[in-house]
């Protein structure tokens, strides 16, 4: 990601963060975006969103919008609606609750039916094991996850606690750089079809001159 040095190029990148409720999703967020925690969170009612901007490299800053999706199945039905432009995805299960990692199954085949990159690839899917500052119940050793990771079609997981803010950063990092990699694949095979995370070139003094390049996400 590099650019010339009076340049800065910016990306809006569009994140799902989807599991059962009461899996911490919420939390995950709020600890990632504004560094804060609580217990008492409400259940989130539909969809959320909030914006994370990065500085990936001296050249680079990423937008994130994190879009909180509810996790209550009466709102199944919507998902098509909230999943469309994303690029990457957070399935996140709670490690002391082991019905939800049961459930990550059907999050992740949701997401493969609804979204897909330009190149009809599967976006990338980061599964986060959270609550990790609890007693799990649910198997979460290295070579168990790495197995059901590589068995489902998950780029990676970490093992995460939004109360302990534990690989949240880390989490995302990893989520990017994946979501990067896939923008570098998909322009270099057909530039054409890249709909997706096109950058705005941006002077160092924040003007843009390329505005009307596409992002995705809340357009």
């Amino acid at each position: 990601m590099s650019s010339t040095s009076n340049q800065q190029v910016e990306y809006l990148y569009k994140i799902l963060v989807v599991g059962d409720i009461g899996t911490g999703k919420t939390s995950i967020i709020k600890r990632y975006v504004h560094n804060i925690f609580s217990n008492s969170y409400k259940s989130t009612i539909g969809v959320d969103f909030a914006l994370k901007v990065l500085t990936y490299d001296n050249n680079t800053i990423i937008r994130l919008q994190l879009w909180d999706i509810a996790g209550q199945e009466r709102f199944g039905n919507m998902t098509r609606v909230y999943y469309k432009e994303a690029v990457g995805a957070f399935v996140v299960f709670d490690v002391t609750r082991p019905p939800t990692f049961d459930a990550v199954q059907k999050w992740k085949t949701d997401i493969e039916h609804k979204v897909f990159l330009p190149d009809e690839r599967p976006i990338p899917c980061v599964l986060l094991a959270n609550k990790s500052d609890m007693s799990p119940a649910v198997d979460i050793k290295n070579e168990t996850m790495n197995n059901y990771c590589a068995e489902n079609g998950f780029v990676g997981w970490f093992e995460t606690s939004a109360k302990e803010n534990k690989n949240i950063e880390e989490a995302a990092r990893f989520l990017v750089d994946k979501i990067l990699e896939n923008y570098i694949e998909v322009k270099q095979e057909d530039p054409e079809a890249l709909k997706i995370g096109n950058p705005v070139t941006l002077e160092k003094n924040g003007d843009s001159r390329n505005a009307g390049a596409g992002c995705c996400g809340g357009r």
